[in-house]
């Protein structure tokens, strides 16, 4: 495995230069990065520190710095110290200034001001935290998208991600011969998804589960053939009553989400709602 150091530099959080930064190197096999965070960097002070660290460490520089002066010392010392340093959100500026002929502000961290769309994300949040696991059901037609789903389909922590993004989310377990609740047959406003998982890979992760809670693995719970049972009654649930499917078995939390943000733009589009989510 060869190795390498790679600075990552924010003037904020460090989550777009360490998104890109994570989907770039998942590019290259055989290669591991050594990482080393630098966030909030907006004086000189905190840029010379970083400059130190460069020095100690040689390797490549990331960042996404805004501000002309701070970044330029950091550009400045990469130059003498032969050093690639690479700003990757100055492409999408500057096309972005060019084709609006607007003035880049320049301002750290603005993404991050304590607005409307900040405050309505902290809310989808704790609405989504206190409609887990099927809790508070009489509310249900406030929320933006419901995840119905077997035991260990990824709902809550799909549901999670999803109102990181500012959707209001509930969701609800099924079980076998187990009535849904009339508030969840009769809602109308949220999207409903149910999340179905291959029956061999479902088996394998409850497996998993029982062995974490020393209990017994070849329960009917884990066992092949009941879970195939399970999954092939929760389809026929969710064709029953036309809610679409997301399959999580070969995707990522990231990736599901994605399909059922698709989904939730065109049931809003066909309801007349408006999204209103942040983006």
């Amino acid at each position: 495995m060869r190795t390498f150091h790679l600075h990552l530099v924010s003037d904020a959080t460090g989550e777009t230069v360490t998104s890109v930064a994570r989907a770039c190197m998942v590019q290259f096999e055989g290669v591991q990065a050594v990482q080393h965070n630098w966030w909030l960097v907006r004086t000189q002070g905190q840029v010379e520190r970083v400059i130190a660290g460069v020095e100690d460490n040689p390797g490549i520089v990331l960042f996404t710095l805004v501000d002309i002066s701070v970044r330029g010392v950091l550009e400045e010392a990469c130059r003498q110290l032969k050093i690639p340093c690479i700003p990757v959100l100055d492409p999408v500026l500057a096309t972005l200034a060019g084709h609006l002929g607007a003035e880049i502000k320049a301002m750290p961290g603005r993404q991050y001001q304590l607005d409307a769309e900040y405050f309505a994300r902290i809310d989808a949040m704790q609405f989504t935290l206190g409609h887990d696991d099927g809790q508070q059901m009489d509310t249900i037609e406030e929320a933006d998208i419901v995840l119905v789903g077997i035991s260990r389909t990824s709902k809550t922590p799909t549901c999670m991600y999803l109102a990181n993004r500012g959707y209001k989310c509930a969701n609800y377990p099924l079980v076998p011969e187990m009535a849904l609740p009339p508030q969840l047959e009769a809602a109308r406003r949220p999207l409903v998804v149910g999340l179905t998982k291959d029956p061999k890979s479902l088996s394998d992760i409850r497996r998993a589960r029982l062995r974490f809670l020393n209990q017994e693995e070849e329960s009917g719970y884990a066992q092949f053939e009941k879970v195939r049972e399970e999954v092939l009654w929760a389809r026929r649930l969710f064709a029953r009553h036309g809610w679409p499917v997301v399959d999580v078995t070969r995707r990522s939390i990231e990736e599901a989400s994605a399909t059922i943000i698709q989904l939730h733009a065109q049931h809003a589009g066909q309801n007349g709602q408006s999204e209103g989510q942040a983006p």
